[in-house]
């Protein structure tokens, strides 16, 4: 996974490495006494549970934070991963964002972390009620959409706000909001800006999967946002077969190619009929029109440009080759189209020289470096990526926390102004989605690093 740019759902996570998060030896054992509640910060595991057993009931706007992640099962050293990062922004004196240096871990005052275990007998739904039961008036987590379809129901019943770690913009609404990079923004950041450029009919080519309908639903919405014709999407299976003909459909390639052989006919000198004779080749021309023995395959002619002058696309690895090789067959250029991609590229733009001139979206990587620098030092390791969202989704909670409000209103979470991220700052709407600043990058090739060539857009007020 690159940032969190990942679309979270529940197919694929286990795949994840896991394992747990090295303990922080770095806290003077003076300080123990005045720590009093740090403990229950740092020791999330022995504070997790399934949803099981009485809870004493926290008084109405109540400020304890409830995390809602996998502790347990496959998925566990990501959700450590993700409690650590919470962690860090309630215990850091000032956040890292603009932090420079290292120092002890404090306990932001007023604030308690109730960390429940997703992993756990009767899974987010039972975590989200236990939470709820023992007075939690927020929610951070969890980690994937089918987990949020099952702790939602719960939180909104109790009018508790949940800051949901999914990218999939389908569980978005009010009172719930997804953290995750989602496919959406990274689209209406690209087209703004290739708009912007002058590029005005778009296309894509995608996966038949959630990241792929994610991507092109984007897509439909960013261009009616632009006041732009409705973009042709197309999907494919995956396989190199269906990858070149939803290719060859979405160019038109055979009417171009048709065009372009009815143009050579017409330009093509009078032949006489001396030499349309049958007269038998010389052996030595007969061979230079041979390839291994079998005769050579005519050349294909030049194409014109085709229908689009922009084109999504949002595969990566092997899948990724098939697609570079299916736009060089149907002479799909970066001198007539904008090639446009998902911000997984970043993770291996230097491996991009084929799509030279490619554009994708993704936050400026120079942002995140004092949260890493934070993480290491507690954590003894760098953070994984998606450390970066239970960082900022505990950042918000201390920041309406401590604001002086009973509880957390959800009028405090849509301020203008937003908040300050690891990639930025980043802004919650009403009706749950997440605005994030990113920036527009362009493959360089040669084995270069993509270039940042738009900075971020994002506005906030106040």
């Amino acid at each position: 996974m690159s940032r969190a740019y990942s679309f979270l759902s529940d197919a694929g996570l286990s795949r994840v490495p896991h394992g747990g998060l090295t303990p922080n030896h770095a806290a003077r054992k003076t300080r123990v006494a005045m720590l009093g509640t740090m403990a229950l910060l740092l020791a999330g595991c022995a504070q997790q549970s399934g949803g099981v057993g009485p809870q004493a009931q926290t008084p109405k706007g109540s400020q304890k934070i409830g995390v809602l992640l996998p502790l347990t099962g496959p998925n566990a050293g990501l959700g450590h991963e993700l409690l650590a990062g919470a962690q860090l922004a309630l215990t850091q004196p000032t956040p890292v964002v603009s932090a420079t240096t290292v120092g002890a871990p404090v306990p932001s005052a007023g604030l308690e972390l109730d960390v429940r275990d997703t992993a756990a007998v009767g899974g987010a739904s039972a975590a989200a009620s236990a939470a709820i039961a023992a007075g939690d008036g927020i929610l951070l987590g969890p980690l994937t959409a089918g987990d949020t379809v099952a702790a939602a129901p719960a939180a909104l019943e109790a009018h508790v706000p949940v800051l949901a770690f999914t990218s999939d913009v389908t569980q978005a609404r009010p009172g719930v909001w997804v953290m995750g990079i989602t496919p959406e923004d990274q689209v209406q950041r690209l087209v703004s800006l290739a708009h912007k450029e002058g590029r005005t009919r778009f296309a894509a080519l995608l996966p038949n999967t959630p990241l792929g309908k994610a991507l092109g639903n984007g897509l439909q919405a960013a261009c009616q946002d632009n006041g732009l014709p409705t973009p042709t999407v197309i999907y494919h299976n995956g396989t190199t077969a269906s990858i070149t003909s939803m290719m060859h459909q979405l160019s038109a390639y055979d009417s171009r190619l048709a065009e372009a052989k009815a143009l050579a006919g017409s330009a093509a000198p009078a032949v006489s009929a001396d030499q349309t004779s049958d007269k038998p080749l010389p052996s030595d021309l007969a061979a230079a029109l041979q390839t291994n023995g079998a005769a050579g395959t005519a050349e294909v002619p030049k194409l014109s440009a085709p229908p689009f002058d922009a084109l999504l696309l949002g595969d990566t690895g092997l899948a990724l080759r098939d697609v570079i090789a299916a736009l060089n067959d149907a002479q799909v250029s970066s001198s007539s189209v904008r090639i446009l991609g998902p911000g997984l590229w970043a993770a291996f733009a230097t491996k991009l020289g084929a799509l030279k001139g490619a554009w994708y979206a993704a936050p400026d990587p120079s942002s995140r470096q004092a949260f890493a620098t934070q993480f290491m030092a507690r954590n003894h390791h760098m953070p994984r990526p998606l450390a970066d969202l239970s960082y900022d989704a505990a950042m918000v909670a201390r920041t309406v926390g401590q604001s002086g409000a009973t509880g957390y209103p959800l009028e405090l979470f849509t301020r203008p102004e937003g908040f300050a991220g690891v990639d930025g700052r980043f802004t919650l709407q009403p009706n749950g989605q997440t605005r994030r600043a990113l920036g527009v990058f362009e493959v360089i090739g040669n084995g270069s690093s993509a270039k940042l060539i738009a900075a971020s857009n994002l506005k906030t007020g106040g």
